[in-house]
């Protein structure tokens, strides 16, 4: 038998037929006598955890059947019921939006200034509370899937994430217990058309979160869950390249409101349900920091420590 030093949990496709199984090395262990998918799985976490393990040590002697990476379809992990997501939540990230917003308005203040002066803001809101919204379960598409720019859409914007997957459903829970009802983590890549962010006709309404981010493939995520096990969500590598050129290299420790803190405050609003996502906010690097938005025919790279690697293509949407 093989050491188990980790693995992880995903959805597959052979010959049009889904399934939940289980990655080890290069090989996919089918897990349907466990149940027929990923979420059903995870509505029975605490149960099906211990069956992993044994499945996961056997490796290709499992009597459930395999298949090597090269064989399967490798689709999203799973279809979440919920998904919260979190807002400016990156210490450097938010510093330099700030920034770039008192020169577009034309404070001509030394950048140092004003960086110092957005640093002292940021310290004082994680004293707060996170700021959180919904996104739509319809916008998850696959972690080697095309992007879909809408004709719309002319700046469309990556934000690579981490997000957490929910074992147990969680309802008004502690920060201290948050942890222990998160069952793995994932990649995200929660693209924004920026244009759509504020509505010029909404005035104080906010921002639009709904038409700037739930447009159809909007959410890349996998390739797979992997276990909280296996996983230290405080110091992660966040990574993400555009056609080759690094775009975000971030860690998970420059967040403002840590895994356990957006978990704890979501659940003090509504019961968190097995599979639904936890979104953590993406670091500093997006299209917008750079003046370069999404065109068809990129590439999106994005990678975070111990979680794989995604990658999507960007296509125009065709219009009838």
């Amino acid at each position: 038998m093989v050491q188990v030093s980790g693995f992880g949990v995903g959805t597959f496709s052979v010959e049009g037929v889904e399934f939940p199984g289980l990655v080890v090395g290069e090989r996919v262990l089918d897990l349907r006598e466990f149940g027929g998918s990923v979420l059903s799985l995870l509505e029975r976490w605490d149960e099906v955890w211990g069956l992993l393990l044994e499945v996961a040590e056997d490796g290709e002697g499992f009597a459930g059947g395999s298949y090597s990476l090269g064989e399967v379809r490798v689709c999203a992990p799973l279809a979440p019921r919920q998904i919260f997501q979190s807002g400016a939540n990156y210490r450097t990230h938010v510093i330099d939006l700030a920034v770039a917003h008192r020169v577009r308005e034309g404070d001509t203040r030394p950048l140092e200034e004003l960086r110092a002066e957005a640093a002292e803001f940021m310290d004082g809101r994680a004293a707060g509370e996170p700021y959180l919204f919904l996104g739509l379960p319809s916008a998850v598409t696959g972690p080697y899937d095309d992007v879909v720019l809408p004709a719309w859409c002319e700046q469309g914007d990556w934000e690579l994430e981490l997000a957490a997957v929910i074992g147990r459903v969680a309802f008004r829970v502690s920060v201290d217990e948050a942890l222990s009802f998160v069952a793995g983590y994932t990649i995200a890549n929660d693209l924004t058309a920026r244009e759509a962010v504020f509505r010029q006709d909404a005035g104080a309404l906010g921002a639009d979160w709904f038409r700037s981010k739930n447009a159809p493939t909007f959410l890349p995520l996998g390739p797979y869950v992997v276990p909280s096990a296996f996983v230290d969500p405080g110091d992660l590598r966040v990574r993400l390249t555009l056609n080759g050129e690094v775009m975000q290299d971030e860690s998970t420790a420059d967040m403002i409101f840590d895994v356990a803190r957006l978990v704890s405050a979501a659940s003090q609003v509504t019961p968190l349900l097995p599979g639904d996502l936890v979104m953590t906010g993406s670091p500093a690097g997006n299209g917008l920091h750079w003046g370069r938005l999404l065109r068809p025919g990129d590439v999106m790279e994005g990678s975070i420590t111990g979680l794989g690697v995604q990658r999507n293509r960007c296509v125009a949407e065709e219009v009838r």
